[in-house]
Formats: structure tokens, sequence, C-alpha cells
């Protein structure tokens, strides 16, 4: 009798060794034990051989190619033109989206050398789109002094100046919306991430969100920034998130891309909690079923449109977890080589994840590879 208890615990304990096995195999994009290093570099030789940019190629910091005219425009802003930044933020009119985007791209460099905003300011008095800049490049200067650790891991002196410099910001992004075309959302999307960092109570984000949704309810980065607050790392809960994120996606036409807000409040979920297993959380229907509805987002995209990348590289790490692997297979050919977007920076190895996905991705979809 205790040898057959012995037998059935062997048993149950090697079923869970198995268990864990294939749970890694989907973890890592490899079979554990399923070869040597060296056939696994055959593996990813072979890869890179169909066409894919090869791991030491890869970009973590664009989700997709710079236009050149953007290098050049900021290489300039950088050198101190910044007549060249104001005309190419101008250009962006009233696609919202790319608006807050370039004034984002240029506020970046305002962060490390500021001497030619400066410049602008006196220049232009009371011109929108430099108070614009002003006030994202001073909200970004207080999120790199916070760091993007968790809070655990935030010192009490980085948490003063943080809160110090984001009320500095909270002036200027006030500033900017007095000043700004009435019509204009951008200055009350700067405002998103301060609200996110004090802990903007609901009722005042939901009148903050108003403002930005009476000029424009369609505008992704507006979006996909609340979606951020309404997450439970920050001032809402799984359920907020997912809730607000089934109304974006519900007041999208074909081609929005809104369709976004539901993977990502799932991959929030997710990557939250530690219990959930990926391999089969992302197999419920809902989330299937939203990842069918941004494939067929993206379809009914223009080509051009650069938002389209935010959307592929989700729908890669949904449709890997799914096994709709000719579909992900798509998804990773069309980004590749550019991945400084999430799902892969919610990581220190974004490279090593992306590859380990992509490439067992496309091993799944070529015979004898």
């Amino acid at each position: 009798m205790i040898r057959i208890v012995l037998v059935v615990m062997l048993l149950v304990a090697l079923f869970k060794l198995w268990q864990a096995l294939q749970q890694r195999r989907k973890a890592t994009g490899v079979w554990v034990g399923s070869g040597s290093a060296h056939g696994q570099e055959k593996s990813a030789a072979a890869v890179v051989a169909l066409g894919f940019v090869p791991g030491e190629e890869l970009d973590t910091e664009h989700s997709a190619p710079p236009p050149a005219e953007v290098t050049a425009v900021l290489d300039a802003v950088r050198s101190g033109d910044w007549e060249a930044g104001a005309a190419w933020i101008e250009a962006a009119g009233t696609d919202w989206d790319r608006r807050v985007g370039r004034i984002g791209q240029v506020a970046e460099l305002a962060v490390q050398d500021d001497g030619w905003l400066r410049a602008w300011r006196a220049a232009r008095p009371g011109d929108a789109t430099a108070t614009a800049v002003d006030a994202d490049a001073a909200v970004l200067l207080a999120w790199e002094v916070r760091g993007s650790k968790l809070a655990k891991y935030t010192t009490e002196e980085q948490f003063r100046v943080f809160h110090q410099l984001l009320g500095k910001a909270q002036e200027l992004v006030h500033e900017a919306q007095r000043v700004a075309d009435p019509a204009d959302p951008v200055p009350y999307m700067l405002e998103q991430p301060i609200a996110m960092a004090f802990g903007y109570p609901h009722e005042r984000y939901e009148a903050l969100w108003a403002e930005i949704v009476k000029r424009d309810p369609k505008v992704l980065a507006a979006h996909t920034s609340a979606l951020q607050y309404w997450c439970a790392k920050w001032q809402g809960s799984h359920e907020l998130a997912e809730s607000f994120a089934r109304r974006s996606a519900d007041a999208g036409d074909p081609g929005d891309l809104l369709s976004l807000l539901p993977l990502y409040a799932f991959f929030e979920h997710e990557t939250y909690d530690s219990e959930l297993d990926p391999d089969t959380y992302y197999k419920r229907p809902e989330i299937v079923e939203a990842a069918t509805k941004a494939l067929a987002d993206v379809e009914s995209a223009d080509p051009g449109d650069r938002r389209t990348a935010q959307v592929r590289h989700m729908l890669a790490w949904v449709l890997y977890w799914q096994d709709r692997y000719l579909a992900a297979a798509e998804q990773f050919r069309a980004v590749d080589g550019y991945i400084g977007a999430a799902p892969w920076i919610y990581t220190t190895d974004p490279k090593g994840r992306y590859l380990r996905m992509r490439d067992y991705t496309v091993r799944q979809v070529t015979p004898g590879l």
C-alpha cells in the first residue's frame, strides 16, 4: 500500500513538473531542454534568414521606424533652432495624436537642455505651442526624477522632489490651457500624468476627462493615458480599467484604433496579478473577441497611420498567448525591428522577451524550421 501511495505521489509530482515546463515553454518561447545552446542559436539564425531582424539590431527606443524628417527636426532643435520645432508641431494641425506626440518629442530634448526653449519663450511670449512644450518638459523632468520603479523602491527624497517638480508642471499646464486654442485638447491631456501622480479623486479626473472629450472624443493618446489612471496600480481597479476600455472601444469607428484599449487593460491586469497564468488568461472568450476586433480595426486603418504599430505590438503579445500563431506572425512581421512599445518595455529585457516570443511564433508557422 505504501509503495502504491509513493508511486501515485511520484506520478503527481512528475505531472506537476510537466505542467511547469509547459508553462515555462510558453513564457520563454522555447521548449525547455529541447536542444543545446548551439541548436537554439541555429534556430534563431534560421528566423533571421527569413527576413526578421537580428536581436542586436532591434531598436528599443521607437515603436516604428522614425521618419527621416523627424530626425532632422529634432537635430535642428537640439542645435538651438527652436523655430524648426515650432513649425513641425504646428504642421500637425488638428491631428491631436500627432500634435501631442510631437510636443512630447521636442519636450524630451528640453529635459536635457532647455536653452533653446527659454529663447523660444522669450521671443514669443504667450505662444501656445511653446507653453505646451514647456509644460510637458516639466512633467517629463518630474517623472525622470521619480524613476519607473514601484513606490516601495522609490526613496522619500525622490518623492519629495518629484512632487515639488510636479507642482511647477501643474502651473505650466494650467497656463497652457489658458493660452491654447479653445478647440485644442492637448493641454488638458498634458495634465493626465499629473492627475495620476497626485491621485486626483475620481470626480476631479472625470472633470478633466470631460474637458478632453468635448474637444475630441477619439484621441488615442488621451484614452491610453486615461486607462493608466483607471488601472489598479494607480487610482482605479481592474474592473474600472476594463470598463473604461470597453466604453472607449465601443465609441470608436473602424480605423480609429480605440480597440487597443481592451487589449491594454487585459495586459495591465495580467501583469499586475502574479497569480494569473497568461497561457490560460488570454484565452478567455472576451479577450479572444477583443483581439479579433483589434485585428479588424488595424485592417480598417489608414495604411500610413503610425498609431497602428501600438496596436500590432499588443496584438502580437495577445495572439501569441492565444496560440493564434499565423495572426501573431503577421504582427511580428509588421513591427519587426522596432520594439519600443508595450508589452516589450514592461521588462528589464525587452529584446529577450520580444525575441523569444517572435522566434517561437515563427517556428510554429514555418514547416521544417
